[in-house]
């Protein structure tokens, strides 16, 4: 993120930075974890394979806390990626749709996993381009229009 965000990749997946005024990492987390605090998670009936406490092992459901969720990306087709805070192995938790998938790993290995095409986001969620990845800057005003540039040829 810091090398390369604010960010879209392969036209769905955006990565905002914490150090731009536009798409400022800080603000759009903050704005998520308004919206995601605002759900009655108690009074919401969810199924046993959507509740989030559930599936995680969670007492609470929080967020921006010591050991709550922390919304870092997300993408055009309504996914929102989490980091939770944890303090024993980094986790990465995904919510699309209605359905939750958690990955024990860094960012940077479910990043590649997501652009390879694996299943990130649950059950057949793979977005798969082949070829080299999209990458285009993301605007810093409202008459910019960033041109997409292409990584390295990866062989798919």
């Amino acid at each position: 993120m810091d090398a390369f965000a604010p960010i879209q990749i392969n036209g769905h997946l955006y990565l905002s930075h914490p150090a731009t005024e536009r798409w400022n990492l800080g603000r759009d987390i903050r704005s998520n974890i308004t919206a995601w605090s605002e759900v009655p998670w108690d009074d919401v009936d969810l199924d046993a394979d959507e509740d989030p406490r559930r599936l995680f092992g969670l007492d609470e459901l929080s967020f921006r806390t010591r050991n709550g969720l922390w919304p870092i990306a997300s993408t055009t087709r309504g996914e929102t990626i989490f980091l939770l805070a944890a303090p024993d192995t980094p986790r990465l938790v995904v919510n699309y749709d209605e359905t939750w998938a958690e990955h024990r790993m860094s960012f940077a290995e479910w990043l590649y996993r997501y652009l390879i095409g694996e299943d990130m986001s649950g059950p057949n969620s793979a977005a798969f381009y082949p070829g080299p990845v999209q990458l285009r800057r993301l605007p810093m005003s409202a008459d910019e229009r960033p041109e997409p540039w292409y990584g390295p040829d990866r062989g798919m």
